[in-house]
């Protein structure tokens, strides 16, 4: 038997001003059939857990397509029918299938389709036609869709943020589907799309209140018949319309009882809706708590998180530092200009006035303009053997400089935005995190996985930008109403 392995995978932020090109995909990953196993066997994606999942059995992997790219904007349309026409010229090529393991982000948006995951799994359905099964993987903070549902025998989402269970959850996909070809089960899924969007600053799925939400869904594991289920955080920097919350329960061929503990699940969140609501800290009062506190002190800088598109040059919280005079702080910048600069000038050199981020857009604060001494310089790239959010094992920053500053600011500039998912992006280049008071990282929970363990405590800093995490303030046209927080829905 042979199993085909698709997947196109994008966090779309409508909120930024910059699209998402071919290009992007070409930088991260864009592979077809061969080439695809060497990139993914390894990783802790769960692309990884196809292949580990299959290899197993007697089923033959077919990888078939793959595309992803760092969170963006809104992807062109000339880039996805680039993407889907050889996604499904690959498709009818890769010859006769016996099933199909799929693996969108979730939260895709192109200029012409705001459901872009809907839409691609939809033509994939269409060319295997209805008989074939197809399981999906989905991201948490995905915006799942009735088509997305339609489109597939069943899903799995990960259940953990910072996502550490990508590998895991693909392991459980290709199993399922093992089951299913050999005649054990039959699948039926229904999704129960709750009026609830959930603040991503309280998508810590093992903190509360998510931690108890997710041991209700673990619980009813225990069901007899219940194959999967799923929490389905949302994304709220699509504006789409089926931005929210949801659940989804997989059976074994009972449609009424996946509805009915559908709805239990989302009736648990309904009830639960304030508890969702964010818990926003400013600057200055961030600044405020770290006297009180043993550090490293870890500021999630949530208004500049790159995993969710944002530019990763944002300086608001370095001007506030600079306005103090200190505390001792590390932060990392995308800025190839500057870090071009300081490479230029070689470690032990000053340089006067340096203008370091803010250059990207006005959302995420003006240049921080500053003397500063280049520290060190570096090719960018390093390897991350620990399982880390995103699954990713190999980085590469672009060309690097460390500089440092007057008032006890540590930055490292890099020529790629590189999201802070491995405490080895700062190692590499011989910072040591035990000598900052604050360590700043561009992200809301994603970063956890790396920083924990070396930062006793964190706080979630509300920063404005494209992903800031006052969801209120953000001027949506699509999305459905009423939706909480934003109208009420008693």
């Amino acid at each position: 038997m042979r199993v085909g392995i698709i997947a196109l995978q994008h966090e779309s932020n409508t909120f930024i001003q910059t699209a998402t090109e071919l290009s992007d995909f070409e930088y991260d990953v864009l592979a077809t059939g061969d080439a695809i196993y060497p990139i993914f066997a390894d990783s802790a994606h769960e692309i990884g857990g196809f292949f580990a999942s299959l290899a197993e059995t007697d089923i033959e992997a077919v990888p078939i397509f793959v595309a992803r790219a760092l969170p963006g904007g809104t992807i062109t349309q000339p880039t996805v029918e680039t993407l889907l026409q050889q996604m499904l010229e690959e498709l009818k090529n890769a010859g006769p299938l016996d099933g199909l393991l799929v693996a969108p982000h979730g939260a895709g948006v192109s200029e012409n389709a705001r459901d872009l995951d809907g839409y691609w799994l939809t033509q994939v359905r269409d060319v295997v036609g209805p008989d074939l099964p197809i399981i999906c993987t989905l991201d948490a903070h995905a915006n799942v869709s009735q088509a997305m549902i339609d489109a597939c025998n069943a899903t799995i989402v990960y259940r953990s943020n910072p996502h550490i269970d990508q590998r895991e959850r693909g392991i459980e996909a290709a199993r399922l589907m093992q089951r299913i070809l050999n005649g054990e089960v039959k699948p039926t899924q229904v999704a129960c799309f709750v009026p609830v969007a959930i603040n991503i600053e309280r998508q810590h799925t093992s903190s509360e209140p998510c931690a108890s939400l997710y041991r209700q869904a673990d619980e009813m594991l225990k069901t007899p018949g219940v194959l999967s289920n799923s929490i389905i955080l949302g994304f709220p920097y699509a504006d789409v319309y089926e931005m929210g919350s949801g659940f989804i329960v997989v059976t074994d061929n009972d449609r009424n009882l996946a509805q009915q503990l559908a709805d239990q699940l989302g009736e648990s969140l309904i009830q639960r809706r304030d508890d969702f609501r964010a818990h926003l800290v400013g600057i200055d009062e961030a600044l405020d708590r770290v006297e009180q506190l043993a550090g490293p002190v870890c500021f999630l800088d949530m208004g500049d998180n790159i995993g969710g598109g944002s530019p990763a040059d944002g300086t608001t919280i370095l001007h506030a530092i600079k306005q103090r005079g200190g505390p001792t702080s590390f932060a990392c910048l995308y800025d190839p200009e500057a870090a071009r600069q300081a490479i230029a000038a070689g470690p032990g050199a000053t340089l006067p006035q340096l203008a370091m981020g803010g250059k990207t857009d006005d959302q995420h604060g003006p240049p921080l303009i500053v003397d500063v001494t280049v520290v060190s310089i570096h090719d960018g790239h390093f390897k991350e053997p620990e399982v880390r959010h995103g699954g990713k094992t190999e980085f590469q920053m672009g060309p690097t400089a460390v500089v440092k500053t007057g008032f006890g600011l540590t930055v490292m500039l890099n020529s790629h935005r590189t999201p802070p998912f491995s405490l080895r992006q700062l190692t590499s280049c011989g910072i040591e995190p035990a000598d900052y008071q604050i360590l700043i990282a561009k992200g809301v929970q994603a970063p956890l996985a790396a920083y924990s363990p070396v930062c006793p405590n964190l706080i979630r800093v509300n920063t404005p930008g494209v992903t800031s995490a006052d969801m209120e303030q953000f001027q949506y046209q699509y999305r459905r109403q009423p939706l909480f927080p934003f109208e009420s829905i008693d």
